[in-house]
């Protein structure tokens, strides 16, 4: 059967409107009247078609007409009818003009009444202490103001249906209180007309329509009109419940529909315009009142929920186990969610703490759980609906919480609540008038006697609270044992580091032992030939032994730079030659302090590397003394440069200019390592004196 079938009824074009009132249509910008509905000539004038509406209602509308939107209504002034006096509302429809007629009250209130009748009711509403205790003083506040018989707070359930929360009535009716009405009683397009119109009033049931006329205007979409004719099959509806007269507010929160106050009358009953307006404020103002409740209830549970987190996150650092710590609070972890049992899975290992299914069926639902917790929380209430195999420890587990924290091997943690068997008062058997005729649900049902279902394979429900509160344990949970890994692996790293220190400092030690060798040597084979140059006389071969103690003291600059610097392997070739011209300065005389300029950009290269540019410098400058200045002091260039991927050496002097034709050993051993170097040197004029550049990759790939 289609259960839509109500919702498609156009229960907003109904072509006719209720005979109490009086309806007028008219073009928005002529103002003439184009047709209406109800007894016009009889209540109002017995010429009203082709007027204009203004005349027609004898007041002006202009300030109206500006005010009116779709969706809104405007009040007007006291219509004078031929015997009563009308209400008048005016309405935008289908672009044109509705203006709606009721008659008014002989003795309304005054504004003064409603408005005490208004303030002595919020003041109940503040003295309530909870959501029940709020609508039990609001269904006598909304009794007394319209004067039903019966007033209910009908609140909708997420399921569409309904359930009675609070009633007041006449002694002698039957109640529906804690009764349960079908969602196909309320078809979903009624739904939104309630959202939109807070008020409907239908003060006889048993009301003969009033059609519009002229034919051609009975589409016209009536939506915000508060006469228009109701859905004969809702009026059959109150006629099976033994009910005259209705009328229904509606309590809008947060923009949606949250429930109904539902008003029936024994006999017929009208309700004014102002008692309706009433009405809607006072419905407001229990919204808020419904809304400050379940806000101030859902913040006491959160407050609760975070005072268990804390409790159990704050031996979560306390334990260096992470499955020791789920062992020690299971008892605190099945209390927080208000769980009947708990239980956590990690692999074949399981730990439990109240009523839970056996370890096999937990195994089975921890692998059907798996897929579902890969990012999120799981909640249901009906686990065996979903389920099967649940049914076989339905009774101990039908609501189910999970989350699952990731580790080595997945951990999942499971709430469970046990099954309540509830017996659900309807107002009548919701399923009795069903039958495999599609038109069957069009028929109102005809009893509303109590009738009494017995649902099973249900828990009680968890709440929004409590699943964000299981979400957030399973971040927190997931996040402390990040960082108890993260500390593991920091005492790891430090106990590493300890052991790498002790070795550096070996190393350390080995290497200055070697160090103050290697300089003992060398500082040794220096003085020797320091020694002997003394002894020599002047000529060649004194100058040989100067040239090798040049090439001594650059080998031995090198090994202090190295280990000097924290990079055994690489020097900064900048740093080094810099160095290795001081020493030079000093070892040929201080006829040479400004005879050599430097121009050197920092270049890292290997130290092996590093000694043959060393001795190619000291080859050159030497070269350049003995050569250009025939054994003087005279201005030497030194420049230290990258080009491209290589670096570039370039000695210049003002001196004489390429005068050998014999290579020596000095230029022998240059070449040498400007080869072993896998570089060039290119010698050229420098106008005056020699220039040559050395080229040559800055490592050895």
């Amino acid at each position: 059967m289609d259960l839509t079938a109500c919702d498609r009824e156009p229960i907003h074009i109904p072509g006719s409107i209720q005979p109490h009132g009086l309806l007028l249509i008219a073009d928005i910008d002529t103002l003439e009247v184009l047709g209406g509905a109800g007894d016009i000539e009889g209540r109002l004038t017995p010429t009203w078609l082709g007027r204009r509406i203004d005349a027609l209602l004898a007041q002006d509308l202009s300030a109206a007409l500006t005010q009116i939107e779709p969706g809104m209504a405007v009040p007007l002034a006291v219509v004078p009818g031929r015997t009563e006096n009308f209400s008048a509302l005016l309405h935008c429809a289908d672009h044109r003009l509705a203006i709606e007629l009721e008659p008014v009250d002989e003795a309304p209130l005054s504004a003064a009444q409603l408005l005490a009748k208004l303030d002595r009711a919020a003041a109940a509403f503040e003295r309530a202490t909870d959501l029940v205790s709020l609508c039990e003083r609001a269904a006598p506040v909304f009794r007394e103001l319209t004067g039903f018989d019966r007033v209910m707070i009908y609140r909708f359930l997420d399921d569409g249906a309904g359930v009675v929360i609070a009633e007041d009535k006449d002694p002698d009716l039957h109640g529906f209180l804690n009764h349960h009405f079908p969602a196909a009683d309320i078809p979903r397009q009624a739904r939104a007309l309630y959202v939109r119109n807070r008020t409907r009033v239908i003060p006889d049931v048993r009301y003969a329509p009033a059609p519009i006329r002229p034919a051609d205007m009975a589409g016209i979409n009536l939506t915000d009109v508060g006469i228009r004719s109701v859905s004969p099959i809702h009026l059959q509806y109150l006629r099976n419940m033994g009910v005259s007269a209705s009328a229904s507010v509606s309590i809008i929160k947060d923009g949606l529909l949250w429930g109904l106050i539902a008003c029936h009358h024994m006999t017929p009953r009208t309700l004014s315009y102002e008692t309706r307006a009433a009405c809607a404020a006072l419905a407001s103002g229990l919204a808020r009142q419904i809304r400050a409740k379940e806000e101030a209830e859902a913040y006491r549970e959160r407050i609760r929920l975070r005072s268990s987190e804390d409790l159990i996150l704050g031996r979560v650092g306390l334990e260096e186990n992470f499955e020791n710590f789920i062992e020690l609070m299971r008892e605190e972890l099945r209390r927080m969610m208000g769980g009947d049992g708990f239980a956590a899975i990690q692999g074949s290992r399981i730990i439990t703490s109240g009523r839970v299914p056996t370890g096999a069926d937990l195994i089975d639902l921890d692998r059907w759980l798996q897929p579902r917790l890969a990012a999120d929380t799981f909640t249901t209430r009906s686990l065996p609906a979903i389920h099967p195999a649940a049914e076989a420890y339905a009774e101990i587990a039908s609501g189910v919480l999970a989350i699952g924290i990731l580790t080595d091997t997945p951990i999942t943690m499971i709430w469970f609540r046990a099954e309540e068997r509830e017996t659900v008062e309807w107002a009548g058997n919701p399923h009795k008038d069903l039958s495999a005729d599609p038109d069957a649900i069009l028929t109102p049902r005809n009893s509303f006697e109590a009738w009494s279902e017995e649902v099973r394979g249900r828990s009680r429900a968890w709440t929004l609270s409590e699943t964000e509160a299981a979400g957030r344990l399973r971040r927190q949970l997931f996040e402390s044992r990040q960082s108890r890994r993260l500390r593991e692996l920091n005492r790891e790293l430090a106990a590493t580091i300890r052991d790498k220190e002790a070795l550096i400092h070996q190393k350390d030690h080995l290497l200055g032992e070697v160090n103050h060798r290697v300089q003992n040597s060398l500082q040794l084979v220096q003085a020797f030939l320091g020694l002997q140059e003394r002894a020599t006389e002047e000529g060649g071969s004194k100058d040989v032994l100067r040239e090798a103690q040049r090439r001594i003291s650059a080998v031995a600059l090198v090994h202090r730079r190295l280990y000097q610097a924290d990079q055994v392997d690489t020097v900064d070739l900048a740093r080094y030659l810099e160095d290795l011209i001081v020493d030079m300065r000093e070892s040929m005389g201080p006829e040479w302090a400004d005879a050599l300029k430097l121009d050197l950009a920092p270049i890292l290269i290997s130290a092996d590397r590093a000694v043959s540019v060393g001795l190619i410098l000291t080859e050159l400058v030497i070269n350049a003394n003995k050569y250009a200045y025939d054994g003087g002091a005279g201005p030497i260039a030194i420049t230290l440069e990258p080009y491209r991927n290589q670096f570039r050496l370039i000695v210049a002097d003002s001196g004489k200019g390429q005068t050998r034709t014999r290579e020596g050993f000095g230029t022998r051993m240059m070449n040498a390592m400007v080869q072993r170097l896998s570089g060039t040197i290119e010698l050229s004029d420098n106008h005056p004196g020699l220039r040559v550049i050395v080229s040559a990759p800055a490592d050895s790939a």
